[in-house]
């Protein structure tokens, strides 16, 4: 990783928090990186007297320090901490120019579901790739999924998944979903030929998203996925389910630019299989990790 500041990691009491603690502490290790640990106290509902706003800093001053202690211990790893305050999202997102790579933790059990909304702020708030952690064994994983929709966004993401395939010396799966025209044959809105032309016009997408690869990586295995049959979610969902990383683009071609985090993104962070790098939009070249 050539970006010489430090992995971010933002904490709270859970075990997905402890997780990504895990998880970022061994990535810090091996690309000899410090780790800072971030806890964000929220406290723009407080009104006066503000006694439990200092209770919440206390009890997050001392979920730090433990964490620190902890990590130092077992992972070798230089740590510093930094209690925030404001809104999680926004507080991290903030934080994130200071670093390489923000990893939090995926969430937990809520109201019958995953409480994955602040992973989802993060993701969209942040200027540098974060690393969404679950609590999946990682130990028989191997291989990196990225994602691909021809946008130039994907192309950020590709970059990223093959510095990384290359420097952990696993596989690169590149996967491109997109919608058969045959769904739309009965409607009257296609004919066979129209198919074909779309399926040549989705092969060339995903040949030129992997274009200059090889050359750059000599020594590393390029998969190429074409799915016509299921949605982008679906199929990186299904791509993803035994790999030790998933790469994606906070968003792409589809969609409201107004929008920060993409529909494809949005969905696997929901149904998360493996780490979880979402990348954001700016100007890298494919060198760049």
């Amino acid at each position: 990783m050539k970006d010489s500041h430090a992995i971010a990691v933002g904490i709270n009491d859970s075990v997905q928090s402890q997780a990504a603690v895990d998880w970022a502490a061994q990535r810090a290790k091996k690309a000899k990186l410090p780790l800072v640990l971030l806890h964000v106290v929220d406290d723009r509902w407080f009104a006066e007297p503000r006694s439990w706003q200092g209770v919440l800093w206390e009890t997050g001053e001392k979920l730090l320090e433990r964490t620190a202690v902890d990590t130092r211990e077992n992972a070798a790893v230089e740590v510093t901490t930094s209690l925030l305050n404001g809104s999680v999202g926004g507080s991290l997102g903030k934080y994130s120019r200071k670093a390489s790579m923000l990893v939090v933790g995926s969430g937990s059990a809520h109201m019958g579901g995953a409480l994955t909304d602040r992973a989802l702020q993060v993701a969209a708030a942040a200027r540098c790739p974060v690393a969404v952690v679950g609590t999946q064994d990682l130990n028989k994983r191997s291989g990196i999924v990225v994602g691909v929709d021809g946008s130039e966004e994907a192309l950020q993401a590709v970059a990223f998944a093959a510095a990384e395939a290359d420097r952990q010396g696993e596989e690169l799966t590149v996967v491109h979903a997109y919608s058969d025209p045959e769904r739309l044959s009965d409607a009257g809105l296609t004919t066979e030929s129209m198919r074909q032309i779309k399926d040549e016009q989705e092969r060339l997408v995903l040949a030129e998203s992997v274009a200059g690869l090889s050359e750059t990586y000599p020594d590393l295995k390029i998969n190429k996925v074409i799915d016509p049959q299921h949605g982008p979610v679906r199929a990186l969902l299904d791509a993803s389910s035994q790999a030790s990383m998933l790469v994606v683009r906070n968003r792409g071609r589809g969609g409201f630019k107004r929008l920060l985090l993409g529909s494809t993104a949005h969905g696997v962070l929901a149904h998360l299989q493996c780490p979880t790098v979402v990348i954001p939009f700016g100007k890298r070249n494919r060198k760049e990790a």
